[in-house]
């Protein structure tokens, strides 16, 4: 008599008590992050879980290590506050061993059977990690199509992958909601210090606060953390991983992503030069490249460094920043640009992390600087930075806001980390002319370490402001 290599449905069922504790404890049942601070992104994402007016799934992406479980968890939290019984959320992370080779649907009916559901029945269920099913996309959208009265919850970490995905097999099936990294404001609010720390001052015309800090040279030092760690919930909340951020993430980025997720996804042989050609990007983050000096550096030939940026950037790895002049145009053949690791951390969590005058630091500063625009809508393409010859000079802009209409600069900012600029104006004379040029008045801003005012460049004013306090005021506008 031949024995069934299948793991048992009872073993399943068990796992799935196990997994799912609010079954039998209702809104007491206890987890580790329990107690962890919600993601500024959290209202908006909950009040889409908790919509059932259209027949979507809704599909949380992001890279790995930034809170998408958490945030699913704190979901479910929250549905148990509104008066949905335990018993009717599923939760389920698909990378457990003992679902594998087993249907979203099989899943589901086991789930159905073991509370008498009906098919009618308003259910939530919740698949974490999806990616590591196949041909996931097209199982999920079969779901929806058939469950009507389910909401359908997913995440998975290969973003640009997974979105693609659900574009092509999910067409008015999936909404996808994107979880960036830890923004600096979340940060000090994690570790609560934001109240601290920063006052609001007063609003502009617009209504938009600015905002002040009773101790630049303390927000400096958490600056720094915030560089080595802070991009990163689960470092920020465990002491473990953030006195040793290298053996607890560099794992999760290097095995997983770099030799696990990207070649799986795009069929790579040649893992070790993928690793290697990501390590060079990471730890010259904010550089400038060209692919014809990374190919002569690191002996990859141009079209395989073309693709290599394509994966890095479908996991959210890093992003590149491409070039203007002081015309604001985009060079028809421009060969150079500059690459900026998505989640500053990174950078410490491969090679250790950095101190305060580090010549490193100053670049990781420019990449955190970057990332918190990042985090705004409408940005992904009107971000670039400008560098242009005048006479035998080159000048620089580190960031550049271009409106996509008229292709103009609407903002400017230099990202140094040091006060040298305020007694040394060839330092920033790149963003005087281009301030000049397009009348950016209080849009053109040049950071420092720690001076708060302005400069004058004879009868142009630019505006000064702590490199930490402008991250921080920049996530805030974005939350």
């Amino acid at each position: 008599m031949k024995r069934s290599l299948e793991i048992p449905q009872e073993e399943v069922r068990q796992r799935f008590i196990l997994d799912n504790p609010w079954w039998q404890y209702g809104l007491d049942f206890e987890n580790e992050e329990r107690n962890w601070p919600r993601r500024s992104y959290f209202s908006s994402f909950s009040a889409l879980a908790m919509n059932r007016d259209v027949r979507r799934a809704l599909v949380l992406i992001g890279p790995r290590r930034v809170g998408k479980t958490v945030m699913l968890r704190q979901c479910i939290r929250s549905l148990l506050e509104h008066g949905v019984q335990g018993k009717d959320i599923l939760f389920l992370s698909l990378d457990t061993p003992i679902y594998s080779g087993r249907s979203l649907e099989n899943l589901l009916q086991i789930f159905l059977e073991m509370h008498d559901h009906r098919v009618s029945s308003r259910l939530w269920v919740i698949f974490d990690e999806i990616q590591y099913l196949k041909d996931w996309s097209i199982h999920l959208k079969s779901l929806v199509d058939s469950y009507g009265s389910i909401r359908f919850i997913a995440s998975g970490s290969a973003a640009a992958a997974l979105k693609m995905k659900s574009i092509e097999s999910g067409a008015g099936r999936f909404t996808d909601f994107f979880l960036p990294p830890l923004t600096f404001s979340e940060f000090l609010h994690f570790i609560d210090k934001e109240a601290e720390l920063i006052q609001v001052v007063n609003s502009d015309q617009n209504g938009i606060p600015t905002y002040s800090c009773s101790d630049i040279h303390t927000l400096n030092e958490l600056f720094i953390d915030y560089l080595n760690f802070g991009g990163f919930p689960e470092a920020v909340m465990n002491q473990a991983i953030r006195e040793n951020p290298v053996r607890f993430l560099r794992q999760d980025i290097v095995d997983k992503v770099l030799l696990k997720d990207i070649p799986s996804l795009y069929g790579i042989s040649d893992t070790p030069e993928l690793n290697r050609f990501f390590n060079v990007l990471a730890y010259n983050t904010a550089r400038e490249f060209s692919l014809e000096d990374l190919a002569r550096h690191s002996g990859i030939e141009k079209y395989r460094i073309s693709e290599y940026f394509e994966y890095f950037e479908s996991a959210y790895l890093i992003k590149r920043l491409h070039r203007i002049d002081d015309n604001a145009r985009r060079l028809k053949r421009a060969r150079s640009f500059k690459v900026h690791l998505t989640n500053p951390s990174m950078r410490s969590a491969l090679f250790g992390p950095l101190k305060d005058n580090d010549e490193a630091t100053g670049y990781a500063a420019e990449s955190a600087v970057w990332s918190q625009w990042l985090h705004q809508q409408g940005m992904d393409g009107a971000l670039c930075y400008a560098r242009w010859k005048e006479g035998r000079k080159t000048l620089e802009v580190d960031l550049v806001n271009v409106d996509l209409a008229t292709q103009n600069p609407v903002s400017a900012v230099e990202v140094k980390w040091s006060d040298r600029v305020v007694d040394h104006p060839e330092e920033w004379r790149g963003i005087a002319e281009l301030a000049s040029r397009y009348n950016l008045g209080h849009n053109a801003i040049i950071t420092t370490k720690t001076y708060n005012g302005t400069i004058r460049a004879g009868c142009l004013t630019l505006q000064c402001i702590p490199t930490a306090l402008y991250c921080y005021t920049v996530a805030k506008e974005s939350s």
